[in-house]
């Protein structure tokens, strides 16, 4: 496989990955966190690019040729080295919405062993019972998927549309983070994302008003209006502590 066919399966999988995580985590939220219907993530699209960025690494990972001359102990090794990279991506990435925007986009604060909110034992065992899934079950499923791109190139044009859609969709993202990350650095919080979101539909329900699933913030006034109103609800200071109010 050449370089260029290397990029477009990764960014396949990338497309593919970003897509079903975020019906997913749409699902997820519905039943059983935020109990309604929330469009998940930073993006207003139906992409999240963490799920994306693991789709490729996992696939990545179970091509490396690991032979000790016992294939269970060949699948244990390459299980464990998939839960590590897939947590290790969830800190980087965790780590560089707070840093560098002073957003929290999710948060196990409360869950035992927590390193700084972003990864926690728990979520790492999930991440491992992922990895294995992947592994014995959807492993062989994706080799075809992408055996089956790599003879339809042409297929690259509907990628390269997620793409164009997904470039426009993080200009918007970053556009309205720079305005939360002003505000959030005015009052030294971290904002956490998906309970701001949260904090919108409650206040929405409240007023009897219509809610958007695509865009939660119908305007940046509006969203000025929640993070200066119900600042409690959705933020921390920097050493874990809620804001006063």
């Amino acid at each position: 496989m050449s370089f260029i066919d290397g990029f477009l399966v990764a960014c396949f999988l990338f497309f593919v990955g970003s897509v079903l995580g975020w019906c997913l985590e749409v699902l997820f939220r519905r039943f059983f966190t935020a109990k309604r219907w929330i469009n998940p993530g930073f993006l207003t699209g139906p992409c999240l690019p963490l799920y994306g960025f693991g789709l490729a690494g996992l696939f990545g990972i179970s091509l490396i040729p690991i032979r000790t001359g016992m294939p269970w102990l060949d699948a244990v090794l390459i299980i464990l080295i998939m839960g590590v990279t897939m947590t290790l991506i969830e800190y980087i990435a965790g780590l560089i919405f707070i840093k560098g925007m002073n957003i929290k986009l999710w948060d196990y604060s409360d869950r035992w062993g927590n390193i700084q909110g972003i990864i926690c034992p728990l979520f790492s065992l999930f991440w491992l019972l992922v990895s294995a899934f992947f592994y014995f079950v959807i492993n062989e499923p994706v080799i075809t998927a992408v055996a089956w791109f790599v003879h339809h190139i042409e297929f690259a044009f509907v990628v390269g549309i997620f793409f164009g859609v997904f470039f426009v969709d993080l200009g918007h993202s970053l556009h309205l983070s720079v305005r939360i990350k002003k505000f959030a650095e005015e009052h030294d919080i971290i904002v956490h994302f998906e309970k701001l979101k949260e904090s919108v539909l409650e206040r929405k329900e409240a007023r009897k008003e219509k809610a958007s699933f695509v865009f939660p913030f119908k305007s940046l006034s509006e969203l000025k209006e929640e993070l200066a109103e119900r600042l409690e609800k959705f933020s921390s200071k920097r050493n874990g502590d809620p804001p006063k109010s």
